[in-house]
């Protein structure tokens, strides 16, 4: 039997922990879902074993892992063991070439036995494996397939939207007068000003501001976030990067290198509290007593990545965005756990910053981080 009721807190956590221990990738939405399913199924180590496996495992090799930390942590030594289902076996075969036309697939043979026990159902499916990947969570990839993400990511360029400028330019097209070049013109004529001279508003790149959360609570997601910080700091826009966890860090010279490798580095050697807690009011409030409300979000699209757990007080963070909020053209929360299913923003410190944010989406994806690119460029258009 188990060491302790299943709806133990610390048995729970403590689970999860030695997934992770073994290399198995735990999502937060996982977890979510994890602790939502054991309180929806009676007692029992069958109980919590299908629980977990149905929202924590998700490949052979992670079943593997997931069987054997489970025997040690939930059984130990005893003899009871979870009942373990029939698996139906398939043989698929998958195409991955992007140009095959649908008359390359070899049909299935109709001269097959379908009443023998032993004959295997085959099926053939085709696929674009970067489409699959572009709507993969970041937080079931494996190293290979974020090595991809990564290079995808290198070749994103963000474009910001535009902002109204105090300076004018020469205009051909009408606009406001431009007496000193009209006068300066009317020289040539003995005086009379036979053209009016005009200029015209110009526009110049809305300042973006990203604040990257990088608390233990974001670890599966941090590192693709920065990645992404840094694709949008050397697109040539002006963008300012931050990280928050339990301190405020500007990461943004940084960033500046174009090798993404060497960028991430010198970032993550600047941030002493990589993984650790969640301050999101203190970090605000430095950001705006610091750099924000003097001027860096005055006008900007402030971005902030993060899931929303803090530790802090949600006084303090309502009180802070409120401020971000007077000074802002526009804030984008971007929560990695928004795409979980049946998620709602009722974390103390989300629902304490919800009334305050313009956009909130969905940042646990490669589509859901264009879709993020696309935002900031629209501005322009509202």
């Amino acid at each position: 039997m188990l060491a302790e009721p299943l709806a133990a807190e610390r048995s729970v956590v403590g689970f999860l922990t030695a997934l992770r221990h073994h290399g198995l990738a735990v999502p937060v939405g996982g977890s979510v879902l994890f602790v939502e399913a054991l309180g929806h199924l009676p007692s029992g180590p069958d109980s919590v074993y299908w629980a977990g496996r149905s929202t924590l495992a998700h490949s052979p090799a992670e079943i593997e892992v997931f069987d054997a930390v489970f025997r040690n942590w939930w059984l130990g030594d005893a003899s009871e063991q979870p009942t373990y289902m029939g698996v139906e076996q398939r043989t698929i075969n998958v195409d991955t070439a992007d140009d095959a036309e649908p008359d390359d697939v070899e049909p299935p043979d109709t001269d097959t036995d379908t009443g023998s026990e032993d004959a295997d159902e085959t099926r053939s499916l085709r696929f674009t494996a970067l489409e699959s990947l572009r709507a993969r969570d970041f937080a079931t990839l494996d190293d290979a397939e974020l090595a991809q993400i990564a290079g995808l990511l290198a070749q994103l360029r963000l474009t910001g939207s535009l902002r109204r400028s105090r300076r004018r330019r020469p205009s051909r097209h009408g606009g406001r007068p431009d007496l000193r070049r009209t006068v300066r013109a009317s020289m040539r004529t003995g005086g009379e000003p036979l053209r009016v001279h005009t200029t015209e508003a110009t526009a110049r790149p809305r300042r973006i501001v990203l604040l990257a959360d990088i608390s233990g609570s974001m670890e599966l997601y941090s590192r693709v976030l920065l990645q992404f910080a840094h694709a949008a700091v050397t697109s040539g826009i002006p963008v300012e990067a931050f990280t928050i966890g339990t301190r405020l860090t500007r990461i943004t010279r940084e960033l500046t290198i174009h090798d993404p490798d060497r960028a991430l580095d010198r970032a993550a050697a600047a941030v002493p509290d990589w993984s650790g807690g969640t301050r999101l009011g203190l970090g605000l409030r430095t950001f705006n007593e610091q750099w924000g409300v003097r001027g860096m979000a005055r006008g900007a699209i402030v971005v902030i990545l993060s899931d929303g757990w803090d530790r802090g007080e949600p006084a303090e963070l309502a009180a802070e965005m409120r401020r971000l909020r007077f000074v802002a053209h526009r804030i984008v929360w971007v929560n990695p756990l928004k795409a979980s299913e049946g998620y709602e923003p009722i974390t103390r410190g989300m629902a304490a910053a919800l009334p305050f944010i313009d956009d909130f989406i969905e940042g646990h994806s490669l589509d859901s981080l264009d879709a993020l690119s696309t935002l900031v460029a629209a501005e322009l258009s509202r």
